[in-house]
């Protein structure tokens, strides 16, 4: 079956043929790191893993690159603010992302480039943007000439008279056009900067992703992918300057953008005040279940994040994982991808569809009565589960979770409120919550002091 995926570029669904089927290559947006980041920003980790996965279990080899951006002046700031060299910053929040990653089950793209070890890259592709009259030196910075790259717009669809209009606020009296965007900015003596040809500095942020994907992707690249909110300026500008830089070759054949979260219906973000950070939800809750969450809905549509979306996510992981537990003896052997999971994913990531047809899955497994039946359920089961990041525990250990107080008080609750539920006589909502339950793996015992609960296992 093809893979097909849609690219933002073309605005079409596209089937995916790599240039080299044998070096898939792939650029994903990462962090910068000046704080713990927000659960919107792990969609693209998430999802485009699920991809980087696809890829590798399609192609002969992938290589795949998600960037750190270790200078930017958000990064001056929090440093300044909290009287600390830049260094300890970005040091601690880098180690915090790989962290809050694998906790998702975020496996480490093949590269991890840093901005900051890639400066004489950055430099040399300026040089080059300089020679071929696509940028200009003025007061210390260097400037990209937006009017020497007829097709800038072209991935965004904006009108140049709307990104001019909305550039024009506040424009620098160094700039040739108020769309002009900077490759390089003079640092003062307290922020970090390198020797360059323009006088000691600091590259801009959309050059650094250029010279990086270069450096170790090559010229042209098959999939450059990141949130939609990227789409303008950076990937735009991204565009612009690595065609340029590169003789008019094509930059990245297939542009794919995730859809945003949002909050009570508000898009999340840091400006807003209504993020959520993966470094405190992951204490929280379970974090296969924020992973489940983030793929619960097509990459591409926005995604409403909730408490009760997360706690559905654990009761879905509960069933899918108590199938597994009951499935404890069957000796399944190597895991087998059903055709249809990855047929869902390879029409343009379905992880929904994908989703779905795990449960039906663990369902078919609950009701199978022969051996075969059994061995050939749980092994599709568990290749489903290996594609999409998820059912890589031992159900002992997901079910064991609750050794955290605020499990064991969630569980609580729920055996109060059947009380109460059985007290009222509303045995349908009492009944309802004794499923619920023994669903996560909790036994209700009856003994002389009232209901008691325990794990099974």
């Amino acid at each position: 079956m093809d893979l097909r995926l849609y690219n933002s570029l073309t605005r079409q669904t596209e089937t995916f043929v790599p240039l080299d089927p044998n070096r898939v290559t792939m650029y994903v947006c990462g962090p910068t790191v000046y704080n713990y980041v927000h659960i919107g920003n792990a969609r693209p980790p998430v999802v485009f893993g699920v991809l980087a996965n696809l890829l590798r279990r399609r192609y002969g080899g992938v290589v795949y690159a998600r960037n750190i951006t270790d200078v930017d002046d958000k990064i001056n700031r929090a440093a300044a603010e909290l009287g600390v060299p830049i260094a300890t910053i970005t040091e601690r929040y880098a180690a915090a992302y790989r962290e809050d990653m694998a906790a998702l089950g975020v496996e480490p793209p093949d590269i991890e480039p840093h901005a900051t070890a890639h400066i004489p890259q950055i430099i040399a592709m300026i040089e080059r943007l300089i020679a071929s009259g696509h940028a200009y030196a003025a007061e210390g910075h260097v400037l990209f000439a937006v009017a020497t790259y007829p097709d800038y717009g072209r991935l965004s669809r904006r009108d140049p008279e709307e990104m001019l209009a909305g550039a024009r606020v506040e424009v620098a009296p160094y700039k040739r056009d108020p769309g002009d965007f900077v490759l390089w900015k003079p640092s003062t003596p307290d922020l970090p900067g390198w020797d360059s040809p323009w006088g000691r500095g600091r590259p801009g942020w959309h050059i650094e992703c250029s010279a990086m994907s270069a450096t170790h992707l090559g010229e042209t690249i098959d999939i450059h992918a990141g949130g939609v909110d990227l789409q303008f300026p950076h990937h735009e500008n991204e565009i612009a300057q690595s065609t340029c830089a590169h003789g008019g070759k094509t930059f990245a054949r297939y542009w794919l953008h995730n859809g945003m979260l949002t909050f009570g219906g508000a898009k999340m973000a840091k400006s807003v005040g209504n993020i959520q950070r993966v470094h405190d939800l992951v204490r929280q809750h379970p974090p296969e279940a924020l992973r489940y969450a983030l793929l619960s809905a097509h990459y591409r549509q926005p995604l409403d994040w909730s408490d009760a979306l997360i706690e559905q996510s654990v009761r879905t992981l509960d069933r899918l994982y108590g199938t597994l537990r009951d499935l404890g003896d069957v000796e399944a052997g190597t895991p087998v991808v059903p055709e249809a999971v990855e047929a869902a994913l390879c029409d343009d990531l379905n992880t929904p569809a994908a989703l779905a047809e795990l449960a039906r899955i663990a369902g078919e497994a609950r009701k199978a009565g022969s051996a075969d039946d059994r061995r050939r359920l749980k092994a599709e089961l568990l290749g489903a589960g290996q594609l999409l990041g998820l059912l890589r525990q031992d159900p002992a250990e997901w079910f064991g979770r609750g050794v955290s107080r605020d499990d064991d008080s969630r569980i609580q609750a729920l055996v109060d409120e059947r009380a109460a539920a059985k007290k009222a006589r509303d045995f349908a909502r009492a009944d309802a919550i004794r499923d619920e339950l023994a669903a996560q793996g909790i036994i209700l015992e009856d003994t002389p002091q009232g209901v008691r609960w325990r794990r099974a296992g």
